[in-house]
């Protein structure tokens, strides 16, 4: 190649660089943008999430369903569902969540090695089915400053089979009522 032809292309870039420079200043000296003393477009916030300590949303008694719920199908759907954080077999390790064996008959936040928030923390007892139901279906409005992100299940039938599988994950399952 010529070095004359990669003179040009060095003047090219050059020129084309210095023509932008100036037209920034051009334009800088042209325009003067004022800032608005109010919005020009009215924005609606969302109502915003539930205080902590407020109730959630009242559930249909899951009681009844535990009885006849499809165990397999629970299980099916806990590892699918809850897999990804969660072992269910007795001593498993803890992973993202804690292990879940004998998760209704242990205090609540009361794996051993698991890092709770200070909401589970705070809760003295065990699970009862309806409060795992009402975990399942929501758990950040379950217990505010809660650390799982999962979403939350909104199919009855689905949290009822997961908590029936959840109740045979023990030496001595909690008994029906």
């Amino acid at each position: 190649m010529d070095s004359m032809e990669i003179n040009k292309g060095i003047a090219a870039v050059l020129v084309a660089g210095i023509t932008f420079m100036v037209a920034g200043i051009i334009g800088g000296a042209l325009v003067h943008p004022e800032n608005l003393k109010q919005p020009a477009i009215k924005v609606e916030v969302a109502a915003a999430a539930p205080a902590a300590g407020a109730k959630p949303e009242a559930l249909a008694p899951i009681t009844g369903m535990i009885a006849t719920a499809d165990v397999a199908a629970g299980e099916a759907n806990a590892k699918k569902q809850c897999g990804a954080c969660h072992s269910f077999n007795d001593g498993g390790k803890n992973g993202v969540g804690p292990n879940l064996y004998s998760v209704m008959t242990r205090p609540r936040g009361g794996a051993e090695g698991f890092a709770y928030s200070a909401g589970v923390k705070g809760m003295a007892g065990t699970w009862t089915y309806e409060e795992l139901n009402a975990w399942l279906k929501k758990p950040a409005a379950f217990i505010a400053g809660t650390r799982m992100a999962f979403a939350g299940l909104n199919s009855d039938k689905q949290r009822a089979e997961i908590v029936a599988y959840l109740r045979t994950l023990s030496k001595t399952p909690v008994a029906l009522p």
